[in-house]
């Protein structure tokens, strides 16, 4: 399996509902690496490494959310970390 990482910035109702949260529980779910956090302009930013089906099953599940409202998602490919091992949630 080949390992990727990306960095995202979601928009749309995704702060005070439990996005990070949630991003948190399926990436560890999933196997994947990473960090998400909020911005101060409402936008959330996570780059998060793994799989490219465990990170496409990552974004499915965040869509899923009962309160999340992604608008649109900005994507891009950025190097690999290989000693990340866990996925945080950061502050601003």
């Amino acid at each position: 399996m080949e390992k990727i990482r990306k960095r995202m910035v979601f928009q749309g109702r995704v702060q005070g509902v439990g996005f990070r949260w949630h991003a948190r529980h399926a990436a560890l779910a999933l196997g994947l690496t990473g960090w998400v956090k909020n911005e101060y302009d409402g936008s959330v930013t996570m780059e998060i490494q793994g799989s490219e089906a465990g990170i496409d099953r990552l974004i499915q599940e965040l869509q899923a959310g009962r309160y999340i409202d992604i608008q649109d998602i900005r994507m891009s490919k950025i190097p690999t970390d290989p000693e990340e091992r866990d996925f945080r949630v950061r502050a601003y």
